[in-house]
């Protein structure tokens, strides 16, 4: 059996209302400055994980009770103890390899300096996040009767890790792409690494909202806290992957717009009859993140070690990790939205309500 932990955070008050329902009485900003002095705990205990190999694994959700506001406005030296701590307690437990989620992978370094202090491996799973992304959003795209190699691609939070990655390979497959960041110096950068490598238009914008207004093809992934995409931004036909939590892409969309298709990124079927969580984060039973994903991924293949750590993620990384969840029966899980899954009638209905022809084949980005 092999062991692993995943330390997570929550993201908004339901998080914390989903364990605590008497919170949801108090002010959010009550709670959020009350929790960041609450210590770690251990959250779930993890069973049931069976690769479609034959190897099991069981796992820890591990809780640092910090939002991302407060993740990021507390001085990294004073968060950094806090998931020291958290990783000490999966060491404790058993696990060989340890999982950082959302803003824990963001803060400070992107998990190096957290790595440093343990003496287990950590992984932030930005590997697989961004490859399962890109399976999505294309395939979401094919299902919209978007040839992708006619298509207006923009990718918002290009400079990061996920982002970047993500916007190196989905220009081989688009025919015009946009990077969108705030940092024009860090932009025109990654423009020159990605221009001479395809056959696709290069862009940049710090505009988020203007970049998407003729886009096909939207992957969402800036670590900005605010919503950064309107219903008023996108055209019809729209496909766009919000891989952000928080969510980059505003709920109205969802509620405004009927001939768009919004899908969440790196929602992941995880492989076993009787895989259990032990904690409900918002996702129906056998699913998870794919950043969650690829901690067990590794576990499963005994691939203990700092697989993806830091702010570069190169393209083999990526093809790599694809790889062995394939191997192992990990899934990209349709399409879901806000936490619901999306019907296939509902998805003809938004393409013909945009007026797109039928669906077509989505190009072959990852091989099994």
């Amino acid at each position: 059996m092999e062991r692993f932990a995943f330390i997570l955070h929550p993201l908004r008050q339901s998080d914390f209302t989903r364990k605590y329902p008497i919170l949801k009485a108090i002010p959010f900003r009550w709670v959020e400055e009350a929790f960041k002095h609450v210590p770690p705990r251990v959250l779930s205990h993890i069973t049931g994980i069976e690769s479609q190999t034959g190897a099991q694994a069981e796992g820890w959700f591990i809780a640092v009770p910090m939002t991302p506001r407060v993740l990021l406005e507390t001085p990294f030296e004073k968060v950094l103890p806090q998931i020291v701590q958290a990783g000490r307690m999966a060491e404790e437990l058993g696990a060989r390899i340890i999982g950082l989620g959302a803003f824990l992978k963001v803060v400070g370094d992107r998990g190096v300096s957290v790595a440093r202090a343990l003496s287990t491996p950590v992984t932030t799973g930005n590997s697989y996040t961004a490859g399962s992304a890109l399976q999505g959003a294309l395939l979401a795209a094919a299902r919209m009767g978007i040839r992708a190699e006619e298509a207006k691609a923009t990718v918002i939070g290009a400079t990061g890790a996920i982002g970047s990655v993500c916007a190196r390979i989905l220009a081989k497959h688009v025919a015009e792409i946009t990077l969108v960041a705030r940092n024009r110096e860090r932009l025109e950068a990654l423009q020159e690494q990605i221009a001479p490598a395809t056959s696709a238009e290069v862009r940049v914008s710090t505009d988020s909202r203007t970049a998407v207004r003729d886009a096909d093809i939207v992957i969402a992934v800036s670590s900005a806290t605010d919503v950064l995409v309107e219903p008023e931004d996108l055209r019809p036909g729209a496909v766009v992957c919000d891989v952000a939590r928080p969510r980059n892409v505003s709920s109205a969309v969802y509620e405004k717009r009927n001939d768009v298709l919004v899908i969440d990124g790196g929602v992941i079927r995880v492989p076993g009859e009787n895989v259990d969580f032990g904690f409900n984060f918002g996702f129906p039973p056998k699913h998870a993140e794919a950043c969650i994903a690829e901690t067990i991924i590794l576990a499963l293949e005994r691939r203990y070690e700092c697989f993806t750590l830091g702010a570069d993620i190169s393209v083999q990384q990526v093809e790599e990790i694809t790889r062995l969840a394939h191997k192992h029966g990990f899934e990209v899980a349709g399409f879901r939205r806000f936490e619901r899954a999306i019907p296939d009638e509902e998805v003809e209905q938004i393409r013909r309500n945009a007026g797109r022809a039928g669906a077509v084949e989505p190009p072959k980005v990852f091989t099994g």
